[in-house]
């Protein structure tokens, strides 16, 4: 199932949801975008601080979602670094653009690594 990167609620509550490098945003989200830009809705105190206002069992309960999001960035990633592969690029240089090595790089992504 897939999730709206920032608000966390799946598919199947949202209008629509749209993809982007790794994520996926929903239309409220959008929405509520469009109208900051425009300059029709300041964010206030509490959207800003909205984790904080939540209770021990809201904030639990989102944790589940957040993990949904971050293995789809992962899976986003994943996908990337294996067409990159296809290409013939190095490790060196996809460990580069992870900020990471070409040893963390292959141990992270490498098929090779998956199946051992």
């Amino acid at each position: 199932m897939t999730y709206c990167s920032f608000c966390l609620k799946p598919a199947a509550e949202v209008e629509k949801l749209i993809s982007g490098a790794g994520v996926y945003i929903c239309s409220g989200c959008v929405e509520l975008c469009s109208e900051i830009l425009a300059g029709q809705h300041e964010p206030s105190t509490s959207e800003m601080t909205l984790w904080e206002s939540k209770s021990d069992e809201e904030i639990l309960e989102s944790i589940p979602r957040m993990t949904q999001v971050s293995a789809q960035a992962d899976a986003r990633i994943q996908a990337q670094v294996d067409l990159l592969r296809s290409r013939g690029v190095a490790w060196a240089r996809i460990g580069a653009a992870l900020g990471v090595t070409r040893q963390s790089a292959w141990e992270k992504f490498s098929a090779e690594r998956a199946g051992s």
